[in-house]
């Protein structure tokens, strides 16, 4: 799905207008960029060149009714892409000036945006640029990123290769010198060198003098009982879930004025992130020993975020399961990444608070994109079930009147988190998005503090049994 306007509730018709103009646009660019692609693809069939057509048919992801598709910010080797790696000199020239193509428009289409007062639409524009073109010097700057010795960085990044360490995908952050004996089964413990199982014996589990390990990325810091790789696997994970969720909800932790202000580099970027903490627990029991007193009912999840500690735990569970990782994670970068009321929720509007933690668990990635929603999500189907099947709804004038406390001592629960999600659906993708603008500002009220029982119907500008009617169209729209 092309991208569609972020901002708060624009205040004129013109407004909503120029937002979806640059929707447009950018569908448009993607279109037009799929078409290039496919040409080049059945050029590269042409010439035997089987791998370089799969690369093309892949490069970008299909088009999709209810999913947003967002790029991956690009690792710093990056740059040494695809189109590098082909033996042919005359797929390399292609395919780059594709990209290259590509990557102008949509910074030209950026800076259109930030201009017309859409910076939040603005900001995933420019990762896509950096996908296209990772060494396009104004998007990285714009976004945060330095040029060390020749790769582009966070400041985060640059402080750690000062301090002579290198990222790597199974250990995480180690010092150069390490690596190699690392990757020969050894491990740095108490200054001096040990065997990978005698430092698993020494630190794992949550016996009495246990360690376990610290991984700290750009904004997690995961305390794991579990072992250092499992810490490093998580926090990865968590920081993709990061990449997506900012580009996103961007006007909901800036405003406009902030973002145009980073997008022009009047505001500079922060060398010393905020950084979310996790526990991950080496198994079920441990997680819930850890947990009971504050949780009695914890033995019946697989994670929980803890917002008065502000730390998400999680234990290990199917790898390939990761919708209760972005579920939790969601509901902490929601409650973190600015301040958040602590009761908030308590007087209504607390099933948003779920909707949006359940549309999140839809999150994937493929080919260098982020996937977000689509027809085939499990919550949305069910959604779709529980009205048009089991006729189960809670009219919208007085869902929004419900608490936390209310809706989790709810017989229906379940349906209940069911309508969230859909409802949360209805409000990203409805009419092109037409109330996606109003679902973030939404949020917003709720973790301020600003919320009322028709803050809902005020943002979408309409009412309540409007919105029913409209919810209940939707869904029969989905197929």
């Amino acid at each position: 799905m092309a991208l569609t306007t972020l901002r708060a509730a624009a205040p004129a018709a013109a407004g909503r207008r120029e937002s979806k103009e640059i929707s447009a646009q950018h569908a448009a660019l993607h279109a037009s960029y799929a078409e290039k692609l496919a040409e080049l693809a059945a050029w590269a069939e042409g010439q035997q060149l089987t791998d370089e057509a799969q690369i093309a048919r892949d490069w970008l992801p299909a088009e999709e009714p209810n999913r947003i598709t967002l790029a991956c910010r690009p690792a710093p080797d990056d740059a040494t892409s695809e189109t590098l790696t082909s033996t042919s000199a005359e797929w390399r020239e292609r395919f780059a000036a594709l990209r290259a193509e590509q990557a102008k428009a949509l910074f030209d289409l950026a800076v259109e945006a930030a201009d017309h007062g859409h910076a939040a639409d603005a900001f995933p524009l420019l990762v896509e640029v950096i996908r296209e073109q990772p060494d396009h010097e104004k998007a990285r700057q714009i976004l945060g990123y330095e040029k060390y010795k020749g790769d582009w960085l966070t400041p985060f990044e640059v402080a750690k290769a000062r301090e002579g360490q290198v990222w790597h995908a199974k250990f995480g952050w180690l010092p150069a010198a390490h690596v190699a004996r690392y990757e020969a089964g050894e491990r740095y413990y108490n200054n001096g060198w040990i065997k990978a199982d005698e430092e698993q014996r020494l630190r794992g589990g949550s016996r009495k003098g246990s360690k376990g390990w610290d991984v700290v990325t750009e904004h997690y810091n995961v305390h794991t009982t579990h072992s250092l790789e499992a810490g490093v696997q998580l926090a990865t994970r968590l920081e993709r879930l990061y990449d997506a969720w900012q580009q996103l909800f961007a006007s909901f932790y800036a405003t406009d004025e902030q973002l145009v202000r980073r997008f022009r580099m009047q505001a500079a970027t922060s060398n010393t992130p905020q950084r979310h903490r996790v526990m991950y627990f080496r198994d079920r029991d441990e997680y819930v020993q850890a947990l009971e007193r504050k949780e009695p009912n914890i033995g019946v999840s697989a994670g929980y975020y803890l917002a008065a500690k502000k730390t998400a735990y999680f234990y290990a569970v199917d790898e390939a399961d990761l919708t209760n990782l972005n579920h939790e994670a969601t509901h902490q970068l929601f409650n973190e990444v600015r301040p958040a009321v602590r009761d908030m929720g308590r007087d209504g509007n607390f099933w948003v608070v779920e909707g949006i933690a359940c549309f999140m668990e839809s999150l994937t990635e493929a080919h260098g994109w982020h996937l977000v929603g689509g027809n085939d999500a499990e919550r949305l189907i069910a959604a779709q079930h529980r009205l048009l099947v089991n006729d189960f709804y809670v009219p919208l004038a007085e869902l929004t009147t419900m608490s936390m406390d209310r809706l989790k001592v709810d017989p229906n629960i379940a349906t209940l988190y069911s309508q969230a999600t859909g409802l949360t659906y209805f409000l990203m993708f409805a009419d092109e998005g037409r109330y996606r603008a109003a679902l973030i500002a939404y949020l917003s009220a709720i973790y301020r503090g600003r919320d009322r029982a028709g803050t809902l119907a005020e943002l979408c500008r309409s009412n309540y049994d409007e919105l029913d009617a409209q919810y209940r169209d939707y869904l029969k729209s989905v197929k």
